[in-house]
Order: C-alpha cells, then structure tokens, then sequence
C-alpha cells in the first residue's frame, strides 16, 4: 500500500487522479477511478451550466460512495462561464475536493477554502507553485512539458520540475505530464511527489464515455504522435497530431504569424467533443500527451489502478535489493 499525504488528504487508497479533462471528466469515469481507488475528478464546464454540474455530481453519487472531485478551470475568454456559479453548485452538492488551474484563481481557492474544502492546484512553474502555496492550496499539481493540453511557456520537462518541486515547495504536489505505467509512477515518487495525476491513459479505458474508435487510435499511436499549437499564441497546447493540428501550425508559421480569429474554426472547442462522440480522431483538436507511446491496451479503471500499484510497489522493492554493502576487508 503507498500511503503518502495526498492519500491522507484526499481520503483515497491510492495516489492516482484523474485529470479534470474536457468532455472526458464524467460521471461514469470519475466514479470508476474513485471506486478503484484514487481520485476521480469531474470537470465542470464539460457540463453547459451549474444546474447541469448539480445533476452531473448527484449522478456520479449514485455509482460511487468514494471521494471524488471537480476541476474548474480559468480560461482566457471574452465572455466568461459562470465560475462562481459553478463552484457554489459544486459546494452547495456536497464536494469538497476540488481542482483549480488557469489565470487568478485566488478567488476561488479562497471561497473553497472558507467552506472547508481541499484544493489543488495545477501550475507549470515552480513561482506559480509558489504563488498558490501562499494562497492557501493544499496539494500542487505540477505539470512538465510532457503533458497534454497547456504545459505552460517554459518548456520544462518533469524529470527536472517534479525534482524541482520537491526542493522548492513545502505543500505536497503530485506529478503530472508523461506519466501514464508503474515505472511512470515510481520515478515520480523517486523524484519528490507524493502521487501522479494521469489524463490522456485514463482516456484510454473501458469506463471513459469517449468513442472507441479514439481509445485504439490511441493504442495504436505513439509519442511522436502529438504536437504543439498556439505556440506563437504563447498559449501552447499539446495535442494529437491530426490533419486540423498540423493545419494550424502551419498557419502559426507563415511570414507574420496568424491572428486567434483565423484558426477559431478550425480549434473550435464543438469539433473536438465531435472527435469523443463519432470517433473520427481526423474531425478536429483534440488533447493528447506523448503518453501515447505507453498505452497499449483498454483495461477498466480498477485494472488499471490495481495493476499500476501492484507493479509499482515492485519496482520500489526492486530498487531497495540494489544496495549493497562494503564487502570487510
């Protein structure tokens, strides 16, 4: 059994969480990952409304009894969801765990934490771990440069951050980006985290409501079967590599650059949920992390969970046998 502060603080047996993944975090995979152990986590603008998120949370209570969370994310936008909305559905339902990331969550995290809630962080830099630290959060999610969706501007791989963050911070974090197997897993806890956040192999399982299709695409796919868009944006995304992706980039790269409103159609948040529901991974954007290249089957969220802390729990046995001792002369 690995037991660490994330599992104490979390209520959970395992420190495993599910990333809070558009269109992905519902009701039937968050409570499958609950169930098998770790921490599930809806993701509440997948849902069109705070009502909805409600409905969401009280239909996620019904297959499960364990802990589980809600991602809110901030997003850069002209005209803003209802946040505050959101979060007060959320509070007034019973969660009490919850997962923030984008710009200024300050006033989030300071009304979850006046109504006694758990909060975690996702940041891609040590000072905005920092930042978030002094704000109250409770556990970081730190994300290398390895993870799907926006590994932030500096490009820092997790073997060098996650170290980083062990050095640097006082609160727990848990690892995130690249991580997808027990060897996965281990290296993070080697590294300082006490627990791994996973998102695109949790895709991959038989509980995740996206086509099947997706799921052998990607099995069938390896790490150099993602890439970067938004970068001349400076709001770099990692996604997979598809038609639409590399069009994108490609019009980030001519003479002068390319304008937000030229590719709004084309990153259209309706074509990606398009690729989960009619399994065409061709259709439109979708998040991907070079996690593909360790993802090869379609196991259920407790198979998954039990193999990878079985199997890990192994590696970090194995590792204690490689000491040894100066032989007396």
């Amino acid at each position: 059994m690995i037991e660490t502060r994330v599992t104490r603080l979390l209520g959970i047996r395992v420190p495993i969480v599910q990333g809070g993944m558009q269109w992905v975090g519902l009701p039937p995979l968050v409570a499958a990952v609950s169930n098998a152990g770790g921490l599930g986590v809806l993701t509440a603008l997948t849902q069109p409304s705070p009502q909805a998120l409600r409905e969401a949370i009280r239909e996620t209570r019904k297959r499960t009894s364990k802990n589980f969370g809600v991602n809110i994310t901030l997003l850069p936008s002209i005209n803003p969801p209802d946040y505050e909305g959101y979060a007060r559905a959320a509070v007034e339902e019973g969660v009490r765990i919850f997962e923030t990331a984008g710009n200024n969550p300050g006033p989030l995290i300071a009304y979850f934490k006046s109504q006694g809630c758990t909060v975690i962080h996702k940041c891609t830099t040590i000072r905005h771990g920092k930042s978030a630290e002094k704000k109250g959060v409770d556990i970081l999610s730190v994300d290398g440069f390895e993870c799907a969706g926006h590994p932030g501007e500096e490009d820092i791989g997790g073997l060098v951050l996650f170290a980083r963050a062990a050095k640097e911070l006082k609160i727990p974090f848990i690892a995130s980006g690249g991580i997808a197997d027990s060897r996965g897993f281990a290296a993070a806890l080697a590294l300082g985290a006490e627990g791994i956040n996973m998102g695109t192999r949790f895709m991959c399982t038989v509980e995740s409501s996206i086509h099947q299709n997706i799921k052998e695409k990607i099995v069938a796919s390896t790490e150099q079967d993602t890439l970067h868009i938004f970068r001349t944006l400076h709001n770099t995304a990692r996604v997979f590599k598809n038609k639409v992706s590399q069009q994108v980039v490609a019009l980030e790269r001519r003479p002068g650059g390319a304008k937000f409103e030229e590719l709004r159609d084309l990153v259209s948040g309706a074509r990606g949920r398009l690729v989960y529901e009619n399994g065409d991974p061709e259709y439109g954007i979708w998040s991907a992390g070079v996690t593909l290249g360790l993802i090869d089957d379609i196991p259920t969220c407790e198979e998954l969970v039990v193999r990878m802390e079985r199997e890990t729990e192994e590696i970090i046995e194995g590792l204690g046998k490689l000491r040894t001792r100066q032989a007396k002369l």
